[in-house]
């Protein structure tokens, strides 16, 4: 119930200095009864009796004991520098502050803390850098565009939009130089890639980077990222360059597209008319060629019957001047066989009397008599 300030009271713990029972937080009266505060001295002898019954031999050991004790704090000192590397992590042994060695998986010793120290970084986590934007923290949605650093120069003076991510890890056979070397990792590593894409945008055109040389762009991007953190002892490897968007800014992103659109059309028609004049040219050629063929084979053809005929006039001719009268009568009867030898022939009698029937011989020698005929087929018989 309620403490009351009347007689016989005197406060939560009763009567002060009373002989019965006035008390303070520290007992009747305080330590002594009196309400002084707690003697220290007091407390410290306590303790060192306290101390004496865990010491063999209750006291009589003094030097002793203390010396095991002091061995026994030095080996569990001691015990505390075992430790153990995973698969993987690679242990970076350092002594008062200073890299010593590396220790890989298992179970490893280095001195205790505080004369060493072991540092496991893990070698081989893929870590992402992203540059000209920032995804979300869920992974959905869409990211936010860092202008300062996507916005790049092109050799022919135009300006492209890059986002793109830097895969990286620890060299598992330089981790020390990760850790002494490096004191910021993602900074340092975003701005090389961002030093070393600008470099390589600036080497081509902007046509060449939003359409067939992207797979390039990041290869040689890669290899100047490497070069670079290699000369800077930085202790990382660089896995892979990945172009996330490569477009124009968005003021002009419209003009672009018409202007790439037309300039798609114009290589299309150049394209079409490419194709219709390897298809025509080489039909024209070849039909050029066949009609040299022709009027070759034709300009032969008549020197070699104009150099017969002459061959054939000439023997004549010297057949002619041996005998006129037998080379004109002969060459009046082989004109008249060309003639007459391809027509319908009825002969007419000079002296009127009509008609003469004419029998071609050669009907004559084609179709054999009866008369023949049978006779062949007695001697046969």
């Amino acid at each position: 119930m309620p403490w009351s300030n009347q007689s016989g009271g005197g406060g939560p713990w009763g009567q002060r200095g009373g002989s019965g029972g006035g008390k303070s937080p520290w007992g009747s009266g305080g330590p002594q009864g009196n309400g002084n505060p707690p003697d220290l001295e007091d407390i410290l002898r306590r303790g060192q009796d306290r101390l004496k019954d865990f010491i063999p031999g209750g006291g009589s050991m003094g030097g002793k004991g203390i010396i095991l004790i002091v061995l026994g704090a030095i080996a569990i000192w001691l015990l505390t520098g075992f430790y153990t590397v995973r698969p993987n992590e690679v242990g970076i042994n350092m002594i008062f502050g200073k890299y010593s060695s590396s220790s890989g998986e298992g179970l490893r010793y280095n001195y205790p803390y505080p004369i060493g120290r072991v540092i496991k970084p893990d070698v081989t986590r893929q870590q992402r850098v992203e540059v000209g934007y920032r995804s979300t923290a869920t992974g959905q949605g869409r990211p936010r565009d860092v202008i300062e650093e996507s916005l790049m120069l092109t050799a022919d003076e135009n300006i492209v939009d890059i986002d793109f991510d830097a895969v990286w890890q620890i060299n598992p056979a330089r981790p020390q130089d990760y850790v002494f070397n490096l004191q910021n990792p993602d900074g340092t590593i975003k701005s090389v890639a961002e030093s070393a894409m600008r470099e390589v945008i600036g080497r081509r055109n902007i046509q060449a980077i939003l359409t067939t040389e992207q797979a390039s762009i990041a290869t040689e991007v890669r290899q100047i990222m490497q070069e670079a953190l290699d000369a800077y002892g930085a202790g990382v490897l660089i896995n892979v360059v990945q172009l996330q968007a490569a477009r124009p800014p968005s003021e002009v992103q419209q003009a672009f597209f018409d202007v790439n659109a037309a300039q798609q059309d114009a290589v299309r028609v150049q394209n079409e008319a490419s194709a219709y004049a390897s298809r025509i040219v080489p039909e024209a050629r070849g039909e050029a060629a066949r009609t040299v063929q022709q009027a070759e084979a034709y300009r032969e053809q008549s020197v070699a019957d104009a150099t017969g005929q002459a061959a054939r006039f000439s023997q004549v001719y010297e057949e002619y001047r041996k005998a006129p009268d037998v080379s004109r009568e002969r060459i009046f009867l082989e004109t008249m066989e060309r003639v007459f030898g391809s027509v319908d022939k009825i002969i007419v009698d000079q002296n009127g009397q009509g008609v003469v029937p004419f029998l071609p011989l050669t009907q004559g020698q084609s179709q054999p008599p009866q008369s023949q005929n049978n006779t062949n087929q007695g001697a046969t018989r």
